[in-house]
């Protein structure tokens, strides 16, 4: 499995791009940013899209995306996956004919390039050639994060959290796990914002990575820029070689 970081970042910083991974060419984990870290020809190869939230910095780049495959192959659409109020709000409050085009009528509503599929929470399901099973997340909107495996091998995604649990309980144990791919928003001074937005910080990350499967490397995205270089000094100082920084636009094989 490849994973390959479209965007590393909790908003849009000059040459910072918001949160979106491309697993293996073909599914998107959240899309804060597309268009903007790929070509054409690679936004084309998309087939799904599992979306943890529908915050604008995860979800920004589907609208683009959709844009670019109706404008230039409406034959290759891209469906849209997460549990029923994130699916709900993408479809009533983003793709609405107001705010942008509903493209799950475009170019015709038999044959439209965005097409919405709901996932049941805490239950594995096949998504392409992957299993994906979305766990409920502690953050301000209905969230998840997912663990995804191939069969043999997999890693977790945390979405946007707090300090949470059921994502953690339900992996400890599994087999074939290579990572965990954990949010970071702010740094130790903003503890108050950041439990309020129920993000974690470096010092909430240290405490959470008790109740993390053990051994396992802790890969850190969604930093805020504007607090970029603190937030990984003090990352930097937890002094557990699990814990380390993405890198956008890396591709890290699982």
């Amino acid at each position: 499995m490849k994973l390959r970081v479209l965007g590393a970042f909790g908003a849009v910083g000059l040459g910072q791009r918001p949160a979106a991974f491309l697993l293996d060419e073909r599914i998107l984990i959240d899309g804060g940013t597309v268009t903007g870290a790929l070509t054409v020809a690679e936004q084309l190869d998309v087939e799904h899209a599992i979306v943890s939230h529908a915050h604008l910095d995860h979800i920004a780049g589907l609208a683009y995306l959709a844009e670019t495959l109706a404008l230039v192959d409406a034959t290759r659409p891209v469906t849209i996956a997460s549990i029923e109020p994130v699916v709900e709000t993408l479809r009533g409050g983003v793709f609405n004919d107001a705010l942008w085009p509903d493209f799950a009528r475009i170019p015709s509503p038999g044959a439209a390039v965005v097409r919405y599929r709901t996932l049941v929470a805490d239950a594995e399901q096949r998504l392409g050639d992957l299993w994906v099973t979305p766990i409920r997340v502690n953050h301000t909107v209905p969230t998840v994060g997912f663990i995804v495996h191939d069969g043999t091998t997999g890693f977790v995604y945390s979405g946007d959290t707090g300090p949470t649990d059921e994502l953690w309980t339900a992996a400890r144990g599994l087999r074939g796990l290579r990572a965990i791919v954990l949010e970071c928003a702010f740094p130790n001074r903003l503890h108050r914002l950041a439990e309020v937005a129920r993000h974690l910080t470096p010092e909430l990350l240290r405490r959470e990575l008790a109740k993390l499967p053990a051994d396992l490397p802790v890969w850190i995205y969604h930093v805020k820029p504007q607090f970029a270089e603190e937030t990984a000094e003090e990352l930097a100082r937890i002094g557990d070689g699990r814990v380390m920084l993405l890198e956008q636009d890396k591709t890290y094989r699982l």
